[in-house]
């Protein structure tokens, strides 16, 4: 029986065909990052006091610093209070000048900003400050629970409809909410918006990886996953200029959508996953797109091969009962689960966390997305050079000791504080990159989008909680840091229960996951075949 690597080797694994399809795939994840641009990019305590234009009936003469000290009380430092103002009173501004005002209050009528950053940010436009400033964490968990849920929704979707559906739907979700993102007029559409926004998101981040990869032959494999990545950092690096340009979150909201647009378009002619049809027992559609492959890459499909292409029956019991089931995948399983929940607190406990390390954080930003550009094309070096267990557990034990120097820096050395937050972070998305990267190898053809989509609702549910564990931070400013430290350390020792899959074929069936240890004393025999092939077909 002929495997899907096997055709691989025949048709091309790494042509034309497959660059142009990780270009059209990566592409996409420079302006996703974009979306995080409302809940990134805001000032948490901008300057403000209470709107006092009460007063002005009584004197619509008054200058703004005189109406500041007639309604304003000051704080110990002498400073405008910024969630108080004194209670309005109809009184003559004569009598208000002579005996002053003393009872206090929270602002009743919004407040007035000044010396932002920006000229609009949810912050400002829904007035996230004083006693509403915890809700700047629930926008950014509600986009987090998105996230989740789309991974949730999308990998079975994936496993029943394809892979190709499973990429286009969620870009069109993203797109529409993006949209009406920009339009909200009060704070609850805001969430409503976000929430599906992320549901859009996080089904494409899961489905276009596989899509590529199950194109793509083992020697080249680990480029599926970093192509996206690397195109995620540019899209990080890029979105540092376009708010430091375009200041107002609703204007850069519409920008992302317009580029969203082109997009949609394109995505849609891509091809399926020759590798599901066959799954699926859809043979002739999987040869179909086998031969058009095979055209683009300048190859001749053996006939000796195609007529080997095994027509399988859909499996009818649950895949994933099938894997819990197995006490080896189910190992590989949660230890892969636990170590993408891990990274990814660590990751956006840091993200979330940018404008709070003491420099610009544009600058920050910046430094943010460029320096994790050279790490994704370094991870495919490590990965091919080293293997992927020894590069999954050196970059988690690394990216965790980085993190952990940050508590030997009081908070006031912002330049070291931000040196080690910034390797730390890339570190750590350095290892999730592995992760997406592991999760497709460990498991068979049949349960791989399932296992990848309950691997991502893992590391978006460390994505979710990540605002919550930066919180913990008014209790004292280490805890958060301790917090997730602690679990990427124990992440690290889980890496050494899975097994080396470097340049062993994706597993189809779940005997071949099961027996992935064996699959390398195999090789040199299916290479030969392989050879063999292609000397009959030269």
């Amino acid at each position: 029986m002929t495997t899907f690597g096997d055709i691989l080797q025949n048709i091309g694994d790494f042509g034309i065909f497959q660059k142009l399809i990780i270009c059209a795939l990566s592409f996409p994840n420079i302006i996703l990052g974009f979306e995080f641009a409302c809940v990134f990019f805001i000032q948490s305590d901008p300057e403000r006091h209470c709107n006092t234009d009460w007063i002005l009936k009584a004197d619509a003469n008054l200058t703004s610093d005189e109406q500041l000290n007639l309604t304003v009380p000051r704080e110990h430092d002498g400073s405008f209070s910024r969630c108080r103002m004194f209670v309005p009173v109809d009184w003559a501004i004569g009598t208000i000048r002579e005996h002053g005002l003393n009872e206090t209050t929270v602002c009743q009528n919004g407040w007035v900003y000044c010396s932002s950053l920006y000229t609009a940010t949810i912050v400002t436009d829904f007035d996230l400050v004083c006693d509403r400033a915890n809700l700047l964490q629930v926008a950014q968990t509600v986009m987090m629970s998105g996230i989740l849920l789309g991974c949730l929704l999308f990998g079975p979707f994936a496993e029943s409809f394809g892979r190709k559906r499973a990429a286009q739907i969620p870009l069109v979700v993203v797109l529409t909410f993006t949209v009406t993102t920009a339009l909200c007029p009060n704070y609850l559409l805001y969430l409503i918006s976000q929430f599906l926004m992320g549901l859009g998101y996080g089904g494409f981040r899961l489905n276009g990886i596989i899509l590529a990869t199950e194109w793509i032959g083992a020697s080249k494999r680990a480029w599926g996953a970093c192509a996206t990545q690397l195109c995620g950092a540019v899209g990080q690096a890029i979105l540092a200029g376009l708010i430091y340009f375009v200041r107002d979150w609703r204007t850069s909201q519409l920008i992302t959508a317009a580029l969203l647009g082109a997009i949609v378009i394109y995505i849609w002619f891509l091809p399926e996953s020759a590798r599901w049809l066959l799954e699926r027992g859809r043979t002739e559609e999987a040869k179909e797109l086998i031969l058009k492959v095979a055209a683009i890459n300048k190859r001749r499909f053996s006939d000796s091969l195609l007529e080997k292409i095994a027509i399988k029956e859909p499996e009818k019991k649950s895949n994933f009962l099938m894997l819990i089931q197995s006490p080896v995948l189910r190992k590989y399983f949660f230890a892969i689960l636990f170590t993408w929940f891990s990274l990814n607190v660590a990751y956006y406990c840091i993200s979330f966390n940018v404008g709070n390390f003491g420099l610009d954080i544009f600058l920050t930003q910046l430094i943010f997305g460029l320096t994790e550009i050279p790490v994704h094309l370094l991870c495919v070096w490590q990965l091919e050079a080293l293997g992927r267990r020894i590069s999954s557990i050196s970059t988690i034990l690394s990216g965790t000791i980085l993190c952990m120097l940050m508590l030997a820096f009081h908070q006031g050395n912002s330049v070291a504080v931000t040196v080690l937050a910034t390797s730390g972070r890339f570190i750590m998305n350095w290892a999730a990159t592995i992760c997406n990267i592991y999760v497709q190898e460990l498991f068979p053809t049949s349960c791989r989008q399932t296992a990848s989509g309950l691997g991502s609702i893992a590391s978006r549910a460390g994505g979710l909680i990540a605002p919550l564990v930066n919180m913990l931070a008014m209790y004292h400013w280490s805890i958060p840091i301790i917090s997730y430290s602690g679990l990427t350390l124990v992440s690290g020792g889980l890496c050494f229960l899975l097994p080396e899959t470097r340049g062993i074929e994706l597993p189809d069936s779940f005997d071949e996951a099961e027996s992935n240890r064996n699959k390398k004393a195999t090789r040199k025999e299916r290479n030969s075949n392989i050879s063999d092939l292609k000397s009959s077909k030269l």
